[in-house]
């Protein structure tokens, strides 16, 4: 199994920053993708970022240019810097590891963590 721990939302004022962090555990083989996704009252989960082993990188066109996606594999852990923070970007923000293998007899899967509330308000 695989264990996601995230942590460092909170209140922000509007155009503040914020910095997540997500630590993996367990026993896996690697995590190709890791990435932050995030859901707000009412909406679906949607990608924020995302960033796979040799470090390449997406972001939604929303946080484009604002956030900064970075993992550190030896570590196990994934960094989303978010700043310029807006309303809009109020939401339960998960991490998300992608296509982890746990055992040559399983096929890859996801996993998730409990999600870090982030509200930005005056």
């Amino acid at each position: 199994q695989v264990q996601l721990v995230e942590s460092g939302g909170g209140l922000v004022q509007p155009g503040g920053s914020l910095r997540l962090s997500c630590a993996a555990s367990g026993r896996f083989f690697s995590i190709p993708t890791m990435g932050w996704y995030r859901q707000a009252p009412g909406k679906e989960r949607e990608l924020v970022a995302s960033i796979d082993s040799g470090g390449v990188t997406n972001y939604t066109d929303s946080v484009n240019g604002r956030f900064t996606i970075a993992r550190d594999n030896a570590k196990k852990t994934v960094i989303l810097q978010m700043s310029s923070l807006k309303p809009e970007d109020t939401a339960l923000y998960y991490c998300n590891a992608d296509g982890v293998k746990i055992s040559i007899f399983q096929p890859p899967r996801a996993y998730w963590g409990q999600g870090t509330q982030v509200t930005v308000s005056s």
